[in-house]
């Protein structure tokens, strides 16, 4: 959705706010009945600006390159790098069956990326285009991580609500600089709030996963949603043939088997 959108950045930002309005009252719900607790706030400051420079580098991304490439990418270096990251920060030694799944959604990606839109040469991608994607990519790890501490701390439904909020917030100098852009995305309100509205249960689901399993597992299993990118960028967006994208895809989703049945 945000793809399609005339303005990636001020798409995903005004889905930001609509976020934060549809967990107010669940978010300030708890947040009333049990507190800040003050060893959350360094987590949800460091999310904040995390998930501020992620949506900026995202919308880029989308701008700058084909969906279906862009994705794979910036998703795939977050499930290659999250598992290495927490062995060293929280200790978490993933199981042989599970280091397999993460290993074929990583294998799956790569070939999404490899395999070209049209089936011919994919000498087209360049650096310049790859760049978001790889900040996306880095944002996604870190934050992962510092979601995975923070909600330990702070139940993930607050904790969603603030970081969403607060990445409102810094989005504001948004009106100013590209107030002719935020006028004209939100003539697709609808859209806006139908992305926005998925976007915020998907990963409030994810930050409960982060509470019952390893984050190198709840990160690839995220990835499901690239068998769904594939379809999107070839049907929808019209990106290239289905055949070889779903070649990818479902190397990815055999790898989201694994990490299922895996300890």
């Amino acid at each position: 959705m945000a793809k399609r959108g005339g303005d990636q950045v001020v798409f995903l930002w005004l889905a930001t706010l609509a976020s934060t309005t549809v967990l107010l009252p669940f978010g300030l719900w708890h947040l009333i009945a049990s507190g800040l607790p003050p060893a959350a706030v360094p987590f949800v400051i460091a999310t904040i600006l995390l998930h501020a420079l992620y949506f900026y580098a995202l919308g880029r991304a989308y701008a700058a390159g084909a969906y279906s490439l862009v994705y794979p990418v910036a998703r795939g270096l977050g499930v290659a790098l999250v598992p290495i990251v927490a062995l060293l920060v929280f200790e978490e030694r993933l199981s042989p069956l599970g280091t397999l799944g993460i290993v074929l959604v990583v294998a799956g990606i790569v070939t999404l990326h490899v395999v070209p839109a049209g089936g011919a040469s994919s000498g087209g991608v360049t650096g310049a285009v790859l760049l978001w994607p790889v900040v996306t990519g880095l944002t996604i790890a870190t934050y992962s991580l510092v979601d995975k501490a923070g909600v330990s701390r702070l139940n993930p439904v607050p904790y969603m609500l603030l970081l969403e909020g607060g990445c409102a917030v810094l989005g504001l100098p948004l009106l100013r600089l590209r107030g002719a852009a935020v006028r004209r995305e939100l003539g697709r309100w609808p859209t806006i709030v139908l992305a926005a509205t998925m976007s915020a249960l998907a990963y409030t689901l994810v930050l409960f996963a982060f509470r019952l399993s390893k984050t190198g597992y709840v990160v690839a299993a995220r990835e499901l949603s690239i068998v769904l990118s594939a379809v999107i960028g070839s049907l929808w967006l019209r990106e290239g043939r289905l055949g070889p994208r779903l070649v990818g895809a479902t190397i990815v989703l055999l790898g989201v088997v694994c990490i299922a049945l895996a300890r």
